[in-house]
């Protein structure tokens, strides 16, 4: 009686490490917590923050007035933010991001992105 052998490429087994890796790096960047600017007091708190590319920064408004996040060069706006709310914005590329509250102006901070 003949026995029926069935063999996986060779190239199977680095082939399903490399993908598992690939989603293992992928899942772990896509769960990364967002850094968290909270306002407060009519201030960003921290004023300026360093992250590196692909990070997700979410601001949170714990004062009692509303406020927005703008960037100065018109990449994002957040919509009016009430006590409690939130607003994200993912950094992709290197540089200096200065932003303000259009509400009040005087408000500024700044995130810096960096390649680690």
């Amino acid at each position: 009686m003949e026995r029926l052998r069935i063999m996986a490429p060779a190239a199977r087994g680095p082939v399903v490490f490399f993908a598992g890796l690939l989603l293992a790096v992928m899942t772990a960047a896509a769960s990364a917590a967002p850094v968290q600017v909270d306002i407060r007091k009519f201030a960003f708190s921290p004023q300026e923050i360093t992250i590196p590319p692909g990070t997700t920064v979410r601001w949170v408004n714990d004062d009692e007035t509303p406020h927005t996040v703008t960037a100065d060069d018109g990449g994002f706006a957040s919509p009016g933010l009430d006590t409690g709310d939130h607003y994200e914005h993912t950094f992709d590329k290197e540089g200096d991001v200065a932003y303000f509250c259009s509400v009040h102006p005087f408000m500024k901070g700044v995130v810096h992105v960096r390649k680690p």
